[in-house]
């Protein structure tokens, strides 16, 4: 797959501020630290690529992930049922690219309580739009995975929600032009 450096670049004031159906999450985007998540995600944003995605994956106590594409045409009780399928296709989806980790680069790359970070495939540099949300500290993830935000309101919503949830808007605060 293609890797794609997006052409937006952080100042590393942006928040995203994401409108979910159980809530809204605002979170502290580490542009200087993760330059090309950040500028994926917000690119992503800006598209509206997020909209009325639904979170596929929850394991209590670790992670709620969230941003396959392939949940969007589906409905909150099918992307529930789907799955619980082995065959499932939830997961696999993505922007059609793929970006190139950061988590070597990070210095600040720590998966706390309430963590935004991107979720890949086997090949540390095939993450594309799916994200997580850390459900308590993993620091088993920092050698891994890259963060690149911080919850800074609504670590209640991340919280409670579940598979099936609904994105239903990712905006983004004090993007420049």
């Amino acid at each position: 797959m293609a890797q794609y450096t997006p052409e937006y670049q952080p100042t590393g004031d942006e928040i995203a501020v994401i409108t979910t159906s159980k809530g809204t999450i605002r979170v502290q985007l580490k542009g200087k630290d993760a330059p090309i998540h950040v500028g994926n995600f917000v690119e992503l944003a800006r598209k509206g690529f997020y909209d009325d995605l639904k979170f596929h994956r929850y394991v209590p106590g670790f992670v709620i992930q969230g941003g396959c594409p392939n949940t969007r045409e589906l409905s909150s009780e099918e992307v529930v049922n789907v799955t619980k399928s082995p065959r499932s296709r939830l997961g696999t989806g993505g922007p059609g690219y793929s970006i190139k980790e950061e988590y070597t680069t990070n210095p600040h790359n720590e998966h706390n309580d309430g963590t935004l970070a991107m979720a890949r495939s086997q090949d540390p540099n095939s993450a594309g739009s799916q994200f997580y949300f850390c459900l308590g500290a993993q620091p088993m993830l920092d050698s891994g995975y890259t963060v690149f935000g911080d919850t800074i309101e609504g670590l209640d919503v991340i919280g409670s929600l579940r598979v099936g949830d609904v994105i239903e808007h990712v905006e983004i605060e004090n993007a420049a032009e």
